[in-house]
């Protein structure tokens, strides 16, 4: 991969991702350093976090390179996919309406509720019994 890059950090849940993009790549995508298949192998989730590239009409455009840490695996695709779209947006600001009409540049901050004392989840209180 070339030395020019453009960087953009996502994150979703308790997932990081640093994603790198290099102009005049074939589409390569790797993350941790395995292939993007072999680390995303859920059915369309490779495809969920490439969005940004196929909303843009640019997936064989740039290579990526992603370091992705902590969350589950939906958590690290949303995290990718928020921070290839913010490398995008380094690379040119004037995508960002077309990026933010697919929804593809807010965070989503939804977290895990925390567990309150005297119920069994966040929200579950244990079955009333009358006797």
């Amino acid at each position: 991969m070339s030395a020019q890059y453009y960087e953009g950090i996502g994150r979703r849940k308790e997932a990081s991702a640093r994603v790198r993009i290099f102009a005049g790549g074939t589409g390569r995508v790797v993350i941790n350093d395995r292939e993007g298949a072999e680390y995303m192998s859920r059915a369309g989730d490779l495809e969920i976090l490439l969005q940004p590239l196929t909303v843009l009409g640019q997936e064989r455009s740039f290579d990526v390179s992603v370091h992705v840490y902590g969350g589950g695996i939906s958590g690290q695709r949303d995290a990718i996919r928020l921070g290839l779209a913010r490398a995008l947006l380094k690379l040119d600001p004037e995508n960002k309406p077309t990026l933010r009409t697919n929804g593809l540049v807010s965070r989503d901050n939804r977290v895990k509720e925390r567990k309150k004392p005297g119920l069994k989840r966040a929200r579950k209180a244990p079955t009333y019994t009358k006797r």
